[in-house]
């Protein structure tokens, strides 16, 4: 039976933010590693390395997911998307600047993470409320906002769709 020390490396092919990539990496790899290290994304970030902090948080084929609990070798044949895809989306752009607007971040380091959490939501429970806004974004931690801003912008982008903003946008196709 092989094991990860009998090839250490493994070569991956992998679409980052819409950008085939292909890498050798090490099988031990996290992708959140993978996308820092070897493909110069920075925008996620390492926190918990326990997968509860919600720093390292990134889409893979459209869902989100833990970065630090993923493998890069898992990623082989798959489509990653980060928070700083160089198309964002008309959903990911009003987050963006609804964070700015509400002031629902202040050091930044769990905003990437907040970001991408928050575009699932809007994506998946276009009529959530308030309460459920809180709930969703509760797996994600914040040291310095105290998540009522944080709440505010996702629950303006939602009432920003709910009006119409985002119709010609399809919303992110599920598997």
């Amino acid at each position: 039976m092989k094991t990860p020390t009998d090839a250490p490396t493994r070569r991956v092919r992998v679409t980052v933010n819409g950008t085939p990539l292909v890498r050798e990496v090490e099988c031990r790899k996290h992708l959140v590693d993978f996308l820092r290290e070897d493909c110069g994304m920075k925008g996620s970030h390492l926190g918990c390395e326990h997968g509860v902090c919600g720093a390292c948080t990134v889409k893979l084929d459209g869902q989100i997911v833990r970065g630090c609990l993923v493998l890069a070798a898992q990623a082989d044949g798959h489509r990653v998307d980060t928070v700083e895809t160089l198309t964002p989306g008309k959903r990911l752009k009003a987050l963006q600047d609804a964070f700015v607007e509400h002031n629902a971040l202040q050091c930044g380091y769990c905003t990437p993470g907040m970001l991408m959490a928050a575009l699932e939501l809007v994506e998946q429970q276009p009529d959530a409320q308030r309460e459920q806004v809180r709930e969703w974004m509760s797996g994600n931690y914040c040291r310095c906002t105290g998540y009522h801003a944080i709440v505010d912008a996702v629950c303006a982008v939602l009432e920003q769709q709910k009006a119409g903003r985002f119709v010609d946008e399809p919303l992110e196709a599920r598997a």
